[in-house]
């Protein structure tokens, strides 16, 4: 285990580090105390048994006592009360650090998933992030909750009964040691092929998981497409290929039994020989060979233990590297901390000189030379075909990325100076395919922002979502399914606008916002919209053209670049490249 692997479990470990210690002293009593047991059950062979009495007189201390076989019998009883006691005890606190330990790490996967910026989540796909969270956490218990403290109380035991075998009968006890020794240098090329086979299956896992993910949430598009026989397929050669990985790391793992059983039966063969045959002049008492005979079967009890906690041990070291490797990832955490705080916000919005590509290693700018002004109260358009930059430019003014050259500017102070929380409370987005949680419709247009019933209605009215919630048996406490799949997407978009509303930024910014829904409601929807904007500021990205003849200013972008600007009527009378779109847009529109 590399040292960086333990200062992770070190890191993880560390608040319930008294926890930890409290359950080592534990398991160090109890191997005592288990050690203890065949001694006085030797004593009793050699002392008692073998002498035929139940009372015999011992010296120890300078001192003369007494002791009976029913007083071992009742110590040998206290010992396996004392053992269970402190087993149980030992056993209660593994299990509540370990679930404590899964939760603190799923909390600290979760808080690093929201801080990051948008460009961790573009290169990171959400099947990852659920592995991680999930299944990966999970390991991690195990190991703090079962396989560590398995490991450690095995471990101590071997060091203790060792100790013992080495005091009372040194010879042998070598002899035992040297074909431990074999049969552990043989396993250990077994494990250590398991291992590099297990990290190739917790790879295939994380695909498979990361697929079935996708295919989970993409169930409806797969129907449309009729591409089940297609999706199928692949699942099954991913699962095929998780499959073989696992079978792999069973075929070294699976004779790793037989031979410890093999080496066992071997050392209690050439025990019974010795003493019978009294070998190399080694005189074995008939206690001792109940001892030696004991602590084998219990030397390999650990070693076999130890040997099944391997996998648990893999997996928590895989899991916990592919923890590490996600919240070390530092550069894409996003800071809420630093920044102006900004409260009157006037809505002036300017880009200057703006160049930005997504990949900093990429040769190809998404955008080139950007600027414009919006000043407050003024409403924008943002046209161009699929791929022109419209909503990166979207993406910059929410400054989910960062740019590489020029400025972005709000009333006149740079983004990147405004603190991130600030600056995204006073920005509203709308966007073509809107995002509802699980909860009541309420619960959606509050966005955890307390307010009355009241306040939420009013939103409600102002996105002209009044005959949708009414027609909804509980108003606006109807429950919302996972991603809101109980609504159409134009009923979605509704509560998008009123949560909207309800926020009431100071700057709108609509993507196709109103795409998917009727023409009634979105010429309603639009005079709202036309009465906010009288004060706020808005940008509007839109295909439909119709849509944006009446705004203030339109911005056509081409491959990255502003190359014209306008009214809807000066544009037209340029009859230049917006002109042809917005001709093309509506021979369209007659060919239908």
């Amino acid at each position: 285990m590399k040292n960086k692997t333990i200062k992770r479990f070190y890191e993880i470990a560390k608040p319930h580090i008294k926890t930890f210690v409290m359950i080592i002293l534990f398991s160090i009593i109890i191997d005592i105390l288990a050690a203890s047991r065949p001694i006085l059950v030797k004593n009793v062979i050699d002392e008692f048994m073998q002498n035929k009495v139940e009372v015999k007189e011992f010296s120890k201390f300078g001192r003369n006592f007494i002791i009976s076989v029913n007083f071992i019998g009742i110590i040998y009883i206290l010992i396996v009360l004392i053992e269970n006691v402190l087993d149980f005890i030992m056993m209660k606190l593994t299990s509540i650090t370990g679930e404590k330990i899964m939760h603190e790490t799923r909390q600290r996967i979760f808080a690093f998933a929201q801080k990051a910026n948008i460009r961790f989540h573009d290169k990171t796909p959400s099947g990852k992030l659920f592995a991680r969270i999930t299944s990966d956490t999970e390991d991690l218990s195990i190991f703090f909750e079962d396989v560590l403290v398995t490991v450690f109380q095995d471990v101590s035991y071997i060091i203790v009964i060792s100790i013992i075998m080495l005091k009372l009968n040194w010879k042998l006890s070598l002899i035992v040691y040297g074909i431990v020794m074999i049969c552990v240098f043989i396993t250990y090329i077994f494990t250590k092929k398991a291992n590099l086979a297990y990290n190739l299956s917790k790879d295939a896992r994380t695909r498979l998981n990361t697929f079935l993910s996708e295919a989970i949430y993409g169930a409806k598009t797969i129907k449309i497409f009729n591409i089940q026989k297609i999706i199928n397929k692949e699942e099954r050669e991913i699962a095929e290929d998780h499959a073989e990985k696992i079978v792999k790391t069973a075929k070294y793992e699976a004779p790793l039994a037989q031979i410890l059983f093999f080496f066992m039966c071997l050392l209690l063969a050439i025990i019974i020989v010795i003493s019978a045959k009294k070998l190399w002049n080694i005189e074995i008492a008939l206690g001792e060979i109940f001892v030696f005979i004991t602590y084998i079967r219990e030397l390999f009890d650990p070693i076999t233990r130890t040997l099944e906690n391997i996998e648990g041990v893999q997996e928590a070291v895989v899991s916990l590297n592919k923890i590490y490797d996600i919240i070390d990832e530092t550069d894409f955490i996003e800071d809420f901390s630093s920044g102006k705080e900004i409260e009157n916000v006037n809505g002036k919005l300017e880009f200057k000189n703006v160049w930005f590509k997504y990949n900093d290693n990429d040769e190809n700018w998404v955008l080139k030379d950007i600027s414009f002004c919006i000043e407050p109260t003024q409403t924008i358009a943002l046209v161009g075909k699929t791929g022109a930059g419209k909503t990166t430019i979207i993406n910059l003014v929410n400054r989910f990325y960062e740019i590489q050259k020029g400025e972005i500017l709000l009333d006149g102070i740079n983004i990147k100076d405004i603190n991130l929380n600030s600056l995204r409370k006073h920005i509203g987005n709308v966007l073509q395919d809107p995002f509802i949680f699980s909860g009541t419709i309420k619960e959606n247009i509050e966005l955890s922002n307390e307010m009355s019933e009241e306040q939420v209605n009013e939103a409600i009215d102002l996105a002209s979502a009044r005959d949708f919630i009414n027609s909804l048996q509980n108003g606006i406490y109807e429950q919302a399914h996972e991603r809101g799949e109980n609504f159409s997407v134009g009923q979605k978009q509704l509560i998008a606008f009123a949560r909207i509303f309800a926020l009431n930024p100071d700057i709108f910014i609509l993507d196709e916002a109103t795409a998917n829904i009727d023409t009634s409601t979105e010429q309603l929807i639009q005079k709202s919209i036309d009465k906010l904007s009288r004060e706020k500021t808005a940008i509007f990205i839109a295909h439909r053209l119709s849509t944006i003849v009446n705004v203030d200013k339109i911005l056509v972008l081409k491959d990255g670049e502003i190359i014209e600007q306008g009214t809807h009527k000066e544009l037209l009378e340029t009859h230049g490249y917006y002109s042809k779109l917005y001709n093309s847009y509506y021979e369209s529109l007659s060919s239908v």
